[in-house]
């Protein structure tokens, strides 16, 4: 079984940076009060809330008699906590955080075997269990550009993800019968980059969207994350308000072994809901 178990380090790289920003943003709430930004823009804001998706995926698990496929499954919906913060620098630049956690467990019949050329088939024998998760957190700085009620913004910064894939099965390899009982995990930090326009049709009401692009392309745990969304803001008073958006995500990450690859290739589609504290 392949295990690498996250340390400390991983969960404060993943919630330090927010914690800085959510220091800073009250740090601006109590400092002298600066010239207005667009309408379309907060000083700083802070979201929760969560993604309803319908995801479908597709993975590879690496065993010791080769790789196993799922084929393309479809687990059912699921709904994934997510948190975002912005903070806005003077009147045209800004910082911008995200997180969000998959976890989905499928049980089921894998409907494809995978051939091992001489050595013969692997399959599994009855239902199959598929074990995912992926956190993913990013940090980004971001350009604003224009004025009035709509703003383009242009962000580059880092990202930070972790897959853990297992699956438990009963499988066969010319004609013998084993339990298969395998897992891997592991992280990485990779570019990003980011685009998005923001337009106020009131300053308590506003339309956004998103779109951003993850990359590695080296390395033992390598792939890409691709993420666009769009949405409406409304503030039914003024510190407090609701955000409603919908957003497709794509997701294929590869991790190398010593003797096969594990793959993990996920799509999310759905809505979002949050609830945003603006100051």
């Amino acid at each position: 079984m392949l295990s690498f178990r996250s340390r400390p380090l991983d969960w404060t790289f993943r919630f330090g940076a927010l914690g800085a920003l959510v220091g800073s943003g009250f740090l601006f709430a109590t400092a002298p009060a600066l010239a207005d930004p667009s309408p379309a823009l907060d000083r700083f804001s802070l979201s929760v809330g969560g993604f309803n998706a319908d995801p479908k995926l597709e993975a590879s698990v690496a065993t010791p008699y080769g790789t196993l496929q799922t084929g393309d499954i479809k687990p059912g919906r699921v709904t994934m906590p997510r948190i975002t913060a912005d903070l806005l620098l003077g009147d045209s630049q800004g910082i911008s955080f995200d997180y969000y956690q998959y976890k989905r467990d499928y049980g089921g019949q894998f409907g494809n075997n995978t051939s091992l050329g001489p050595f013969g088939t692997l399959s599994t024998l009855g239902n199959a269990n598929l074990n995912t998760k992926l956190d993913f957190a990013k940090l980004s700085y971001k350009w604003w550009l224009g004025s009035g009620n709509t703003v383009f913004g242009l962000g580059a910064g880092a990202a930070y993800y972790r897959a853990t894939l297992g699956i438990t099965a009963l499988a066969g390899v010319n004609g013998q019968v084993g339990t298969l009982n395998e897992s891997s995990s592991d992280n990485a930090v990779a570019p990003l980059l980011e685009i998005g326009v923001r337009h106020a049709i009131t300053p308590d009401l506003r339309l956004f969207a998103d779109a951003s692009g993850v990359w590695k392309s080296s390395g033992r745990f390598h792939g890409n994350i691709y993420n666009a969304s769009a949405g409406v803001e409304w503030f039914p008073v003024k510190n407090v308000g609701l955000v409603v958006s919908y957003g497709v995500t794509n997701i294929d990450l590869t991790r190398d072994g010593s003797t096969a690859d594990s793959r993990l290739k996920v799509r999310l589609q759905g809505p979002s809901a949050f609830l945003k504290a603006r100051f």
